[in-house]
């Protein structure tokens, strides 16, 4: 045999066999998450849930970046499945005027993205992610404070505000003018992790942070009710493409399993124990999942 020419031959044997060794197969599926604490837990749990009921490779594209960009990935189909907020898809990706109601704004949000896109809204995980007018216990408590509405006729205010929240359409200007709130000085604009530090410190009396937060499930304070409804809803619910649906069997029976099963007190503590309790997101999205109860057959 002629080894000079066998030589080349064997070399990319050599290099097949080596990459079947050490290259990794591909995922069956792909879960992605905005850039947010809430949203990586969330996608980290999407993830697990996937891997527990299927036993299947799931890939992980999470803290991807903003709405635009996660929408993006998953008309790319470089994600099959995100969750989303539908106020956020109603007003940022469909350019709707919000809906007050949350059955009519997720019925429009579904019905859009499946004729558009062919992404199928799956039922709501079960807490609302809203803007939340948050003041101190004992503020609470001395001023007799139960509402918005309540807190327009009290004092005069110091608000703290993300800078976001102090410019976009369902923010401030809207929310003074319904409910005529008094501002004692203009609202002091801060990034989103300040904004608890300046109630504690007395910077501002009064916040506006998310309803998700997690240090609403440790601090004594108190979310305001939004009783003229001036808010929004922001229920959140995963988005799948259907082509993923259908490579892969059982992956909406598996996901619909959530549906639900996150409460509004369940995912604060999801993300507190994340933001302030130093817990990684795959840790905490893993207990969460064990505290959902027995194991369950794999579905086919």
């Amino acid at each position: 045999m002629d080894r000079t020419k066998t030589r080349p031959g064997l070399i990319a044997l050599l290099a097949a066999s080596l990459c079947a060794a050490s290259c990794s197969s591909p995922s069956a599926i792909v879960v992605g998450s905005k850039n947010l604490t809430e949203q990586v837990v969330l996608g980290e749990i999407l993830a697990q849930q996937i891997e527990r009921r299927l036993h299947v490779k799931v890939g992980r594209k999470l803290n991807l970046g903003g709405t635009l960009v996660a929408q993006q990935a998953l008309l790319n189909g470089e994600i099959d499945l995100y969750p989303e907020y539908t106020g956020t898809a109603l007003t940022a990706v469909l350019k709707q005027k919000p809906l007050q109601d949350p059955a009519a704004a997720f019925n429009q949000v579904r019905a859009a993205y499946k004729s558009q896109w062919k992404l199928d809204w799956l039922d709501p995980l079960g807490f609302d992610n809203t803007f939340a007018m948050i003041v101190s216990g004992s503020e609470a408590r001395t001023n007799h404070l139960a509402t918005l509405s309540d807190a327009a006729a009290a004092h005069p205010w110091h608000l703290g505000v993300g800078y976001e929240f102090a410019s976009r359409p369902d923010g401030l200007d809207g929310l003074l003018a319904t409910y005529h709130i008094r501002m004692a000085a203009a609202p002091a604009t801060m990034d989103l992790g300040l904004l608890y530090q300046a109630l504690h410190s007395g910077q501002a009396n009064m916040i506006a942070a998310s309803a998700t937060d997690g240090q609403i499930s440790i601090m004594d304070v108190k979310v305001l009710q939004d009783d003229k409804h001036y808010f929004p809803p922001y229920q959140c619910a995963i988005i799948v493409r259907q082509a993923a649906e259908a490579k892969l069997p059982g992956l909406r029976a598996a996901l619909d399993e959530l549906s639900g099963r996150i409460t509004d007190d369940k995912i604060r503590r999801l993300n507190y124990e994340v933001d302030v309790g130093h817990g990684s997101e795959r840790k905490v999205a893993a207990e969460f999942l064990d505290g959902l109860g027995g194991s369950q057959p794999v579905i086919h």
